[in-house]
C-alpha cells in the first residue's frame, strides 16, 4: 500500500517523523509537508503566487504553501502515482470539535478526500509531544485496519489520542464531534512602532462534551475516532426555506 503523508506543522517537527517512521515500517510512504508551521490555515490553496517543492536531506519533499496544497498538487501532477492512502499528522495539539474547521492537519486528510481517496488525520491532544509514541502506534493500528480492506468510497477519519503511555489508554472509541465555546478573547498589544496589535485568542473550552463526543473520549482517556463529511447543507431547513424564499420563473 501507498501512502501519501502529510502535516500542517512544517516538515521538521517531531510528529511528522515519528508518524513517518512508524509507517514506513509497513508500508510504502512519501512525504509532502509544508515548509513552514501552517497551523489554523484550514483548507486554503495558494492561488496568488506558484509554489516551489524542495527535497529535504532525509528525502522529504515540502512545499511553500498550505497543507492543502502540498496535497493538492501531490495529486495532480508532482507524483506520478496515485496513493491508496492520505494520512496526515501527527499534529501538535488537539484538533477536536469545532477545531476541525480551522485546523491544517484535518485539511490536508481532507484534500484527499475530495480526490477520492480514504484519508486520517491524526492528532495528539497536549502540546508539547509527550507520548507521541501512543499516538503513532495508535494511528499505524487504525492504518492497518484500513488497509486490511481499503473502503471502496472515500471515508475521512479524525483521530485524536491523549498523551498517556499506550498501556494507560482505554482503547479508541467511535465519536461524534462535540462543540467549543467561543474562542478566548483577542490579545491586545503594542508594536514597537506603537501600533496596536491584535493576536486571535485561545481555543475556548468544551461546550457539548457529552457522552459520545470526540471530547468526552478524550476526558475518559481514550482515543477518539471520527468519520467526518463535507455536506454543508442544513438539510433540516431545506422545507422551511423553499415555502419562504422559492419562487417560479425569474424574479
Amino acid at each position: 500500500m501507498r501512502i501519501l503523508l502529510a502535516n500542517d506543522d512544517g516538515y521538521l517537527a517531531p510528529g511528522l517523523a515519528a508518524l513517518y517512521d512508524g509507517l514506513r515500517a509497513r508500508w510504502d510512504v512519501t512525504v509532502i509537508a509544508p515548509e513552514q508551521n501552517a497551523s489554523a490555515a484550514s483548507n486554503a490553496l495558494t492561488l496568488n503566487r506558484p509554489l516551489s517543492a524542495y527535497t529535504a536531506s532525509n528525502g522529504f519533499l515540502y512545499v511553500n504553501g498550505t497543507p492543502s496544497d502540498c496535497v493538492h498538487i501531490a495529486l495532480t501532477g508532482l507524483l506520478d502515482f496515485r496513493p491508496d492512502l492520505v494520512v496526515s499528522g501527527v499534529n501538535n495539539g488537539a484538533n477536536l470539535g469545532d477545531d476541525t474547521i480551522y485546523s491544517g492537519t484535518v485539511a490536508a486528510a481532507t484534500e484527499g478526500y475530495l480526490f477520492g481517496l480514504p484519508a486520517l488525520a491524526v492528532s495528539l491532544v497536549d502540546k508539547g509531544w509527550a507520548h507521541l509514541d501512543t499516538a503513532v502506534a495508535v494511528a499505524v493500528q487504525v492504518v492497518a485496519s484500513l488497509a486490511a480492506d481499503l473502503p471502496q468510497q472515500a471515508q475521512l477519519l479524525n483521530l485524536n489520542v491523549p498523551n498517556r503511555p499506550l498501556s494507560e489508554l482505554g482503547g479508541v472509541r467511535v465519536t461524534r464531534l462535540g462543540k467549543r465555546h467561543p474562542s478566548q478573547p483577542v490579545v491586545v498589544q503594542k508594536n514597537p512602532y506603537g501600533d496596536t496589535i491584535y493576536w486571535i485568542g485561545g481555543a475556548g473550552a468544551a461546550m457539548d462534551k457529552q457522552q459520545g463526543t470526540d471530547f468526552d473520549a478524550i476526558a475518559q482517556g481514550c482515543a477518539s475516532l471520527t468519520p467526518l463529511q463535507l455536506d454543508l447543507t442544513h438539510h433540516a431547513l431545506l422545507d422551511q426555506c423553499a415555502a419562504r424564499f422559492e419562487t417560479r420563473g425569474c424574479v
